[in-house]
């Protein structure tokens, strides 16, 4: 992939393009949250077999790892967990976080427009957005059901998929509205990078991805509902600054500032 001046473009716009030349359409009776138990049955059985392949393959090719692993088990029940959405396989990393919980993956329509990933997709329990506001709807009143259900749902805040960026971008309010209308914790991971060491130097070029899993926030119930949501908003971003501002101070004193 060519090098990309980040600096030049706007939140929304595409960096990563796959191959989509299937059509999609989210029928009127299209479910979101798939409840047939066959159905459920096999997911569940591909997702726990492939589970430890993928966390494999992401530490020899990425150098992936998990930090603060333990925040993540701080919300026993329903949750949103949100990234920074740095490099397609990025999803798989925030499923290996949530392991063995599964995860609901909130996706672009146009990923299921996509050969034999339309499929795997589905069956890991990704979800289309629709366009329609009929269908937009019901599809927040399905998630929203999921997360009073005790289910997680990953939502990535800031769109669209920027490999390898390292600051966080701009977010959009849609998980922090869901998470207050259903009165769940977000749960912030962060994607981080670091120069190859030891053994992944021999052979990576790339920095290699760390998740660190921050600190569960919860919506402030004691605000109206306006203020509430954009009230979570900010304390995320400022879970994300303080760790940016951790990582510097740790920084300087390994050089001896």
């Amino acid at each position: 992939m060519k090098e990309v001046n980040y600096e030049k473009l706007k939140g929304d716009d595409q960096v990563f393009h796959m191959w989509e030349p299937l059509k999609f359409e989210i029928s009127n009776n299209y479910k979101f949250i798939c409840k047939n138990g066959i159905f459920n049955l096999v997911s569940n059985l591909i997702f726990h077999i492939f589970a430890p392949i993928v966390w494999i393959l992401n530490k020899v090719l990425f150098g992936f790892k998990i930090e603060d692993g333990q925040n993540i088990r701080k919300a026993e029940d329903g949750k949103i967990t949100i990234s920074n959405h740095v490099h397609p396989m990025d999803c798989t990393m925030n499923a290996l976080v949530n392991y063995p919980t599964r995860t609901y993956f909130v996706s672009l329509a146009s990923n299921f427009k996509i050969p034999v990933i339309r499929h795997l997709i589905r069956l890991l329990y990704a979800i289309p957005i629709p366009n329609k506001q009929s269908q937009k709807v019901r599809w927040k009143n399905e998630l929203e059901n999921a997360l009073k259900e005790g289910k997680t749902i990953h939502i990535y805040p800031e769109g669209a998929l920027w490999p390898y960026y390292e600051k966080i971008r701009e977010f959009k309010k849609g998980a922090f509205q869901m998470a207050v209308e259903a009165n769940v914790p977000i749960i912030p991971i962060s994607y981080e990078f670091e120069e190859p060491e030891g053994i992944f130097s021999l052979y990576k070029k790339k920095k290699c991805i760390h998740a660190r899993v921050l600190e569960p926030v919860y919506p402030n119930v004691s605000l109206p509902e306006r203020e509430r949501v954009e009230d979570l908003k900010q304390r995320v971003i400022e879970q994300y600054q303080y760790d940016d501002s951790q990582k510097e101070e740790m920084k300087y004193g390994e050089i001896g500032f």
